[in-house]
């Protein structure tokens, strides 16, 4: 038995990245894993994620689905529903970065990531909160970021988003406590991703030299704490936020 055998656990933007990291993690202990991405064929990923995690003995199955739509992420979670029967896990984890100075930022670039980091919470959220409150049961986990505790030059955006991810968590523990629904927020530091991977080597060095424990964190570093929030070990752990960040935000 694992510690989520039998649960169904729902993972936004799961095709690749921390995403991936968490459905595999959560599948190996026994959750069965829907999960949804923008595309959902072998050049995104998400095929491939789909058979990896069949592979652990578990059911999956991928959506593709824009978290940012609001009529799509009702029709995604009714589709979940008919083929998994219940939701006990919803990571919010879809997100993008179009990074710029203030002055620079344009409109567009703002609101495309505000509406697919954050608004895209609120819908999974709102589609799948009367699920858990007829359970009586659900543990809602928000991907969030340092920057969003401490903000980050050159990403107003960014950080904005995945501050209103932190605050969003703390709310819905507030509403939904009484109905047996957690909240909690993951807020990773400097994770070794295809995204920092991009980075020239001296940016990434400087950003290892502000980190305590001296390395990059990994997907298995935020998996691990993501199992921990979605299982009953935090069962009386709601409205938090947990900086993985090998300490460089203290």
């Amino acid at each position: 038995m694992g510690l989520l055998t039998g649960r169904t656990a729902l993972i936004t933007g799961a095709a690749r990245g921390i995403g991936k990291a968490i459905a595999l993690k959560f599948a190996q202990e026994g959750a069965n894993i829907a999960f949804t991405d923008l595309a959902i064929d072998e050049e995104h990923g998400g095929k491939g994620t789909e058979r990896d995690i069949q592979a652990l003995g578990v059911k999956a199955k991928g959506y593709a689905s824009n978290a940012a739509d609001f009529a799509q992420t009702e029709e995604t979670i009714k589709q979940v529903l008919a083929d998994f029967g219940s939701i006990d896990i919803l990571v919010n984890n879809a997100g993008i970065t179009k990074d710029g100075l203030m002055l620079r930022m344009t409109e567009a670039q703002w609101d495309a990531v505000i509406a697919v980091n954050l608004k895209s919470a609120f819908n999974f959220i709102h589609a799948c909160l009367p699920v858990m409150m007829h359970q009586r049961k659900g543990s809602i986990i928000n991907m969030a970021s340092v920057v969003g505790v401490h903000g980050n030059a050159g990403q107003c955006n960014y950080a904005a988003s995945k501050a209103g991810l932190i605050a969003l968590a703390k709310s819905i523990g507030q509403e939904m406590g009484p109905k047996g629904v957690r909240a909690n927020a993951i807020a990773p530091g400097f994770i070794d991703t295809a995204m920092t991977q991009a980075l020239p080597d001296n940016i990434r060095k400087e950003w290892v030299k502000k980190i305590p424990l001296r390395r990059a964190g990994t997907t298995e570093d935020i998996a691990n704490t993501a199992l921990y929030l979605a299982s009953d070990l935090s069962s009386y752990i709601s409205g938090q936020v947990i900086q993985v960040d090998g300490g460089m935000n203290m």
